[in-house]
């Protein structure tokens, strides 16, 4: 979930290094990922992202999403799901251009996403900053995404209510040609 505190500027984009094995000097790069992340669009839509540009995701509060959110790299690709929507489905494109860090609305008692067991020095909850990529010309609907034979076994059609979920590269790009129709 997202509040209007956390729109953001642009933020630079980095390029992605991680350690290589024994011996090896240089950067290794490590394939791209995808993933899927929810928002009800009465709280912030796709057109909210492609007017900001760029925001952090704030307000996870499910450990689960939270340690998916800091497995995301720069460049991931994310699918934007507006939920509780009509229809409900995959709005459009984003990408991750921060890494998980502190979500500051923990920290924040007037925040509903308060938590008074986080600290600044032991932070409980993370968030990514997302930036537009695309939208769709309507909404991929959920209806739509179950009659696709790619999608089986798909995490967002079995039973559950996780907002960041991995998305494989098949179902990745099944849905992005689906969408762009």
């Amino acid at each position: 979930m997202l509040s209007a505190r956390s729109f953001r500027e642009p933020l630079q984009r980095h390029q992605l290094a991680e350690a290589g094995p024994a011996g090896y000097s240089g950067p290794m790069t490590r394939a791209k990922r995808y993933w899927l992340m929810k928002s009800e669009p009465s709280v912030f839509s796709i057109d909210d992202l492609r007017r900001v540009k760029v925001t952090g995701w704030d307000g996870v509060r499910n450990y689960q999403a939270r340690n998916f959110m800091r497995d995301m790299k720069l460049g991931d690709g994310v699918l934007l799901y507006h939920s509780n929507a009509d229809p409900a489905g995959v709005a459009g494109i984003a990408e991750i251009v921060r890494e998980a860090y502190p979500d500051p609305t923990q920290f924040d008692r007037k925040d509903d996403h308060y938590d008074p067991k986080a600290t600044r020095a032991l932070p409980r909850w993370d968030q990514v900053d997302v930036r537009f990529v695309e939208a769709f010309p309507t909404v991929l609907s959920l209806q739509q995404l179950r009659e696709m034979k790619a999608l089986k076994g798909m995490l967002l059609l079995t039973p559950g209510r996780l907002s960041v979920q991995p998305v494989t590269k098949p179902q990745w790009d099944a849905i992005h040609r689906a969408g762009d129709q």
